[in-house]
């Protein structure tokens, strides 16, 4: 079993930023695939950001890009999602979740094993 604990959220004013974490437990990450979801009130869980194992390879959905980058320290078994110049409709609860997986990290929450409770991201005008 993997647990996920998110951190770092909280209320941000228009083109700021925020640095979340994804501290994990259990069992040591370096060999699982993570991803990093929202989900505004409302709306359908989606995707943001996903890392490989290794962390060679990232991908964002294409609102993001530009503006978030993740990464992970797998000695601290932790994840980031460094967010910069955010919009309102970046607010949501962010989740992290994880999945044991070689090669590329999943961009489908189905197919991710492991989630976190969330942390709130609020974005003001």
């Amino acid at each position: 079993q993997v647990q996920l604990v998110e951190s770092g959220g909280g209320l941000v004013q228009a083109g700021g930023s925020l640095r979340l974490s994804c501290a994990a437990s259990g069992r040591t990450i370096s060999t699982y695939a993570m991803g990093w979801f929202r989900q505004a009130p409302g709306k359908e869980r989606e995707f943001v950001a996903a890392i490989s194992w290794s962390g060679t390879g990232t991908y964002y959905v294409e609102s993001v890009k530009a503006r978030f980058t993740i990464s992970r320290d797998n000695a601290k078994n932790t994840v980031y999602l460094r967010m910069n110049s955010l919009k309102p409709e970046d607010t949501a609860v962010y989740y992290c979740a994880a999945v044991q997986r070689f090669g590329g990290p999943p961009i489908s929450a189905g197919e991710y094993t492991y989630w976190g409770q969330g942390t709130q991201v609020t974005v003001s005008s």
